[in-house]
């Protein structure tokens, strides 16, 4: 890949990595300058296409959420190790944004598409606005880490220090671990005529050395990985004092290099395209394709990142960019410790003092008002369910007291007869989901696993689980061609006599136990008819080579979903109380974007709870003035999908599930959404919707100028706050449980 900018030509050409004492190694350009907000940048002319107003960027959209968790951190309300992890959580996120988006926009400079955003932007012109405004997140980032939190840690007796600044004691029982534990597992690799530059993993932290050597004053550079096998920051003296690894490795520099001069050490990490190419063509075996690309990723993935201490010398920065093959505007100089991601591990440090109170969720009130002998008589569940549906709302409602056990009583239940159901991320088999699954199909029920292979980051993990299931004995299959299955759907089908009943669960997050206890979702139990046959019609056209089906109650994406949400914004849009609520993850697809324009010129009121990127322009006279948007970002991440449409007086509609109003979910995906007509089931959305619309105290609103601003705090509501009172409400009045 060459330089991303024309006017970035490469800095050197060939290699002379010995040098003599005259000689000098290759210097980069100037670094960047500090950048402005994307609203204040302009571009030149022949750097954009014909710019739409209508829609804001989706990449810095993108940015200004992880600006929006960056605020997290810095919110002095919150406790400090939750800041901390919030900062953590930015750093995370701000490496999959580059591993993906920033690869995908290089790609289309490197393939010369002539092509524009939405928003009419050339990816050239993204690339450089992109990189303008994460050059700006980091610098808050690092400021505020060095400026406030390290400073806050101290007060507490948590330290990140620096080797040399450790007592002579505690530097002794460094150095012994580093000669008996790390020195061991280093591999320095020296880069001259006889040795290449190395390849470079992705995410790996290392130290670029500089080595003199005294005969002669020339100077060699080496690089030397930093293990990730041993914990980043090293715990010291009381195990609240860490040194980061890398500190304790260049102290000990001359144990690697006898006979050498160190002239400079400098921490550097690279970033690559994470984005795997699978050829999904039939007559591939997916598996096989899916692993040979992890393996070809692992090897020849482009650098779309370099990461480098501020201190870094221009030679080193210069080296690297020509060995990468990186634009100036790709390097990120940076204050150590570099990836604050590896900051987790203070989290997990035993101080609840400094962390908010542990969520335990509780059993929601329909599953756990039963009598004492219930749990031992099998199939109790599916008899509550006969009697009513139950709407789930995670983290409140326990997933392991519902899902889990909906799944574990299907297999152990000797009238089940099947069990479908799709996995797009889950934690692995240490749980009882997985083990449930597994003993289905040892007892010689029909299971059916749906893996979703490229779930992205998930990917090896989701192959090796789906070779675990295979072995055991369910059919695992792998959807259809060209489409990822996002779809949260499970199917068990039940003899009761002398019919077959079907049960269902349709939610809005991932069967992952782990994240169901951080994640804010909804989820349908259900033993209707009608949403059983949708779901079996679903599974069949999954699993087999059937046309798309026509469903009576599912929206299933990529079929229909998109239409009917539009036919739902006109007939709003006809009526004259039109009235919309949609609270989803993401908001870029253009024609719903545009169909929400005309919706509001029409006189419909349209509330938006848009958790990460938004592309739609609110508030703007005469295209959008109707239209309000917010964002809730809280201790639990806002994860479900609901949409609402209707008045009071009409009739509302109310649909969950799985989709969010993207390209890729509407048109490349296995979505699905059903349709929740209980009433007591609608209220209770309607009493989610309504606390999301009040909150003010994580809430943000975007304005016409697609600006993020936080909403002032009057009343002091934060419905997250209200929805774990009344679960330990709901749970307490009927002697109700908690659950991990």
């Amino acid at each position: 890949m060459h330089s991303t900018f024309d006017d970035n030509p490469p800095i050197f050409k060939g290699r002379s990595i010995l040098f003599s004492k005259t000689e000098r190694y290759p210097v980069a350009p100037s670094r960047p300058r500090k950048a402005k907000h994307p609203a204040q940048v302009g571009t030149s002319e022949d750097s954009q296409g014909a710019l739409d107003s209508r829609f804001l960027n989706r990449d810095l959209s993108r940015l200004d959420f992880d600006e929006r968790v960056l605020a997290l951190s810095k919110d002095q309300r919150v406790p400090l190790l939750e800041r901390v992890k919030f900062l953590a959580i930015f750093s995370s996120n701000l490496d999959e944004f580059f591993q993906i988006r920033v690869a995908g926009l290089k790609a289309q400079v490197e393939s010369k598409l002539d092509v524009v955003s939405p928003d009419g932007l050339t990816p050239q012109a993204q690339l450089k606005m992109v990189h303008q405004r994460a050059q700006s997140l980091v610098r808050q980032a690092t400021n505020h880490l060095q400026n406030r939190l390290i400073p806050e840690l101290a007060e507490h007796g948590i330290r990140i220090v620096d080797y040399t600044d450790v007592k002579p004691e505690e530097a002794a029982t460094l150095t012994k671990h580093f000669e008996q534990d790390i020195f061991p597992v280093l591999t320095p690799l020296a880069v001259d005529p006889a040795h290449p530059f190395p390849y470079i993993s992705n995410l790996s932290l290392n130290l670029a050395v500089l080595l003199r050597e005294p005969s002669d004053q020339s100077l060699r550079f080496a690089r030397v990985k930093v293990p990730p096998l041993f914990p980043r920051l090293v715990a010291v003296g009381d195990e609240r004092t860490f040194v980061p690894l890398e500190s304790l490795i260049k102290s000990h520099l001359p144990l690697l290099f006898p006979g050498m001069e160190i002239a400079s050490h400098s921490p550097f990490r690279i970033t690559r395209d994470a984005d795997l190419d699978v050829s999904e063509d039939s007559d591939e075996d997916l598996r096989e394709a899916l692993a040979s690309s992890l393996r070809r990723q692992q090897r020849s993935s482009p650098a779309v990142r370099l990461e480098v201490d501020e201190c870094a010398a221009d030679e080193v920065v210069g080296l690297l960019m020509q060995e990468l093959d990186l634009a100036i505007s790709d390097v990120y100089f940076q204050p150590s410790p570099l990836n604050l991601a590896d900051l987790w591990a203070l989290y997990d440090l035993p101080l609840p003092e400094l962390k908010a109170a542990v969520w335990r969720p509780r059993t929601p009130s329909a599953v756990g008002r039963k009598d004492d002998s219930s749990p031992s008589r099998p199939g109790w569940l599916f008899e509550t369910l006969r009697d009513e549906e139950i709407l789930l709302h995670h983290p409140y409602d326990s997933f392991s007291t519902t899902v889990e056990e909906f799944l574990v009583q299907a297999a152990d239940d000797p009238e089940v007869l099947a069990i479908k159901h799709t996995l797009y991320r889950t934690s692995g088999p240490e749980t009882s989901l997985f083990d449930a699954l597994l003993r289905a199909a040892d007892r010689g029920k029909q299971v059916v696993t749906l893996v979703e292979l490229k779930a992205r980051f998930d990917e090896q993990a989701n192959l090796e689980w789906a070779q675990v299931l295979e072995r055991a004995g369910v059919h695992v299959v792998y959807g259809l061609v060209g489409l990822k299955t996002h779809a949260k759907v499970t199917l068990v089908v039940r003899r009761e006599g002398a019919h077959i009943r079907r049960y269902c669960h349709i939610g809005t997050g991932n069967y992952h136990p782990g994240t169901a206890r951080l994640y804010e979702d909804l989820g349908l139990l259900t033993a209707s008819h009608e949403i059983g046959e949708d779901v079996t019609h679903l599974f069949n056209h999954l699993t087999g080579t059937s046309r798309a089906p026509q469903f009576h109650k599912l929206l299933v994406a990529p079929q229909s979903l998109r239409a009917r949400i539009i036919e739902l914004i006109e007939r709003e849009q006809s009526a004259k109380d039109g009235q919309i609520i949609i609270k989803v993850n993401n908001l870029s697809d253009p024609e719903i974007i545009q169909a929400l324009y005309r919706a509001s010129q029409a006189g419909v009121e349209i509330d938006l709870i848009v958790r990460g990127i938004c592309c739609l322009r609110p508030g703007v006279p005469g295209q959008s003035e109707r239209i309000r948007v917010r964002s809730i970002l809280g201790g639990f991440l806002e994860h479900s999908r609901i949409y609402r449409f209707g008045s009071p007086k009409r009739g509302l509609d109310y649909l969950i599930g799985s989709a969010d109003l993207m390209p890729r979910n509407l048109g490349r995906r296995v979505e699905s959404l059903v349709p929740i007509e209980k009433s007591h089931l609608c209220e209770q959305l309607e009493d989610i919707l309504k606390l999301n619309l009040m909150d003010d105290t994580h809430a943000w609103r975007l304005d016409a100028k697609g600006r993020w601003r936080g909403i002032r705090t009057t009343e002091g509501i934060c419905a997250q706050e209200i929805f774990r009172a009344r679960a330990v409400s709901r749970a307490e009045s009927i002697g109700g449980e908690t659950s991990g």
